[in-house]
């Protein structure tokens, strides 16, 4: 009993310091308005670029209009975007010393790195509900109600706080933010070769084979079917995208496994 009050209290603290942390980064966005500002407009512009730019030349299989097939695409890329976001801001926390300050005071190890995917999960949600809004002025509706699009908007939360603990471990590896900087133009081709602007059908074997795994064709797929657009795989799909909710909470599971464990470490380690 002793031992698990023990790591009750232990729970307890990292939460703590972990929600002091988000309320520090959320004070940090209100002070650089700027940075703010253009992750709110993005969205916007991704809806006007993508569905009205590029909509008249693509055709969707099987019928239906683009914007409705291409909106889950979007959402999935600006969720996948939170890799980078993370990645860079940790990054510029370890390489400016202020990591080292927080270790030096009386806080859960875990803190950080919770601290820094919970922020990236709130200061999320504004624009993806932006993006859902230009949808929604551009033509784009849910088809099957509202559960099932909550059901959708859900599955995008998950996997963008599973994809934050990924940027943060990213983000500790990195040297200093201007290497994570470098890094992020090699991560949107993880974004582009998915389902989520064009169907994978017309992609050679090799290249298919690699679009219909990327958990971005998971989610595209999965919010598709939830929000009733076009586009949703039939039978003779790659089991990610014929079980496309099984497959994202799946990979959800599988990152959040893998890189909280190695972002409490990597922070431990930082500073020696």
């Amino acid at each position: 009993m002793t031992a698990l009050a023990e790591s009750g209290r232990r729970l307890r603290w990292a939460v703590t310091d972990g929600l002091t942390l988000i309320g520090r980064e959320l004070g940090r966005v209100r002070r650089e308005p700027g940075e703010l500002v253009a992750a709110l407009v993005f969205p916007a512009v991704m809806v006007v670029l993508f569905g009205y730019v590029f909509g008249s030349a693509i055709r969707v299989p099987g019928g239906g209009d683009y914007r409705e097939f291409l909106m889950p695409g979007l959402l999935s890329m600006v969720t996948f975007a939170s890799v980078t976001g993370v990645m860079v801001r940790v990054a510029a926390d370890a390489s400016r010393g202020v990591m080292d300050r927080f270790r030096s005071l009386p806080m859960a190890r875990a803190a950080v790195p919770f601290g820094h995917a919970g922020a990236d999960l709130v200061t999320g949600l504004p624009a993806l509900a932006i993006m859902a809004g230009a949808g929604l002025a551009a033509g784009w509706q849910p088809q099957r109600g509202p559960l099932p699009a909550a059901g959708a908007f859900l599955l995008i939360v998950v996997l963008r706080y599973a994809l934050s603990w990924a940027g943060v471990y990213l983000g500790l590896v990195m040297r200093n933010d201007q290497a994570a900087d470098q890094l992020v133009p090699l991560l949107l081709p993880v974004t582009m070769l998915s389902n989520a602007f064009v169907p994978t059908g017309g992609m050679p074997a090799w290249l298919r084979l690699a679009a219909d795994w990327n958990p971005v064709s998971a989610l595209t797929a999965a919010t598709r079917g939830l929000f009733g657009n076009p586009g949703v795989p039939d039978g003779d799909a790659a089991w990610p995208l014929a079980h496309p909710v099984a497959a994202v909470l799946l990979w959800s599971a599988a990152l959040l496994a893998v890189f909280v464990p190695l972002s409490v470490r990597a922070y431990g380690r930082r500073g020696r």
